[in-house]
């Protein structure tokens, strides 16, 4: 085994963050690999505490390694879990998302995804903010290579951090939402399964970053909910206060027509998607967003933010409102109802954001360095 993969460049990547659930690093490390993975010159480790879960996610192919760590402790894999690994397999380059160990035995690669918790404090709980700022910034230093997701991080990433050639490597949407499918038999699957219709829907966790108040607020105040209903889906991060004591306080007729959807799969998630009579995407602060265009794939009306990185959709200026004015968000709404197409921006989606182009960056870094 050792003389077939001598001469291959040899990639760790940590994957522990499919030991939980699924969230936006998942699906940036599913997608870009895939890619990657056709590149049979190089060896990819790939390593949790559950590798079976990996395989199932990836696939058994000869050029993928599976490896166990030896501890759920995040400083012990850290601290020494990693560089006894890179050590032991003779790595060359080791891919983290956010954090890297301290102790460096190869090239470092790290992805910042975002720092939002610096220019929207508010929306973070003090102690997160004030660990996150310095690991961060010291894996940031730390490493050889930083990628990020979006020009907007880029550019926040060198205005808080100082740090210079960071590469962009965008999420992209996967290639199944831009598959055909019969609509009216996904709705019907869709109510027999949750009991909803006619539905708007909202695909991201619950904390108040994401403004899920404002969208409550404009479906109840210009009556959506006497002819919709509204999902949200995603489970509970951080606690919101203030959408919380609103819901608290509506008739239970209203009530009755949101719905909360938690623990989803891709599958079930593609299915709700495909579904949607509308996509909404009202957050306030992101370091990409991927399931606006996830909803534009699958031929769903969207509308979606205009702030941060979202305010890149620059195809979607029509469907792009400020998301904090209810009104705006009303308008918005109701001009996605009556708007039954968007092939147009589909195909811009299509073109833009794909695994290919964020694997083909990752790639030049590991051939060329």
């Amino acid at each position: 085994m050792k003389n077939n993969y001598s001469n291959k460049t040899k990639v760790l990547v940590d994957c522990h963050v499919f030991d939980g659930k699924a969230q936006g690093t998942t699906t940036y490390l599913k997608g870009i690999y895939s890619e990657l993975f056709q590149d049979v010159n190089i060896l990819f480790y790939l390593i949790s505490f559950h590798p079976d879960t990996l395989k199932s996610i990836f696939g058994q192919r000869e050029n993928v390694i599976y490896l166990k760590y030896p501890s759920k402790n995040k400083f012990k894999r850290l601290l020494f879990d990693i560089p006894s690994i890179i050590k032991k397999h003779s790595i060359d380059f080791a891919h983290f998302q956010y954090i890297a160990p301290p102790i460096k035995k190869c090239k470092y690669i790290v992805t910042i995804h975002d720092v939002l918790f610096l220019d929207y404090p508010k929306f973070f709980p003090l102690a997160y903010r004030i660990k996150n700022k310095i690991l961060f910034y010291l894996s940031a230093k730390k490493a050889d290579f930083v990628l990020t997701v979006s020009e907007y991080s880029k550019e926040r990433l060198i205005q808080h951090f100082k740090l210079q050639n960071i590469y962009v490597t965008p999420n992209a949407v996967d290639a199944v939402y831009f598959d055909s499918y019969n609509k009216a038999a996904i709705q019907k699957r869709v109510f027999e399964k949750h009991k909803i219709q006619n539905y708007f829907l909202f695909v991201s966790r619950r904390e108040p970053r994401k403004n899920h108040l404002n969208l409550l607020k404009s479906f109840v105040i210009d009556g959506y909910y006497k002819k919709h209903q509204l999902v949200f889906v995603g489970s509970k991060d951080i606690q919101d206060v203030a959408f919380e004591k609103y819901f608290s306080s509506l008739s239970r007729d209203i009530k009755k027509t949101v719905f909360f959807l938690e623990k989803v799969n891709s599958k079930e998630l593609l299915s709700l998607t495909r579904g949607a009579t509308i996509s909404i995407y009202p957050s306030f602060a992101e370091g990409f967003g991927i399931p606006p265009l996830e909803s534009i794939a699958a031929n769903i009306p969207t509308i979606c933010s205009n702030k941060t990185a979202m305010s890149e959709f620059t195809f979607m200026k029509d469907f792009l409102f400020d998301p904090n004015s209810i009104d705006e968000i009303s308008q918005k709404i109701s001009f996605a109802i009556s708007q039954f197409s968007v092939e147009e921006i589909r195909e811009k989606v299509k073109s833009k954001y794909s695994w290919k182009i964020s694997a083909t960056v990752l790639g030049n870094i590991l051939k060329n360095n």
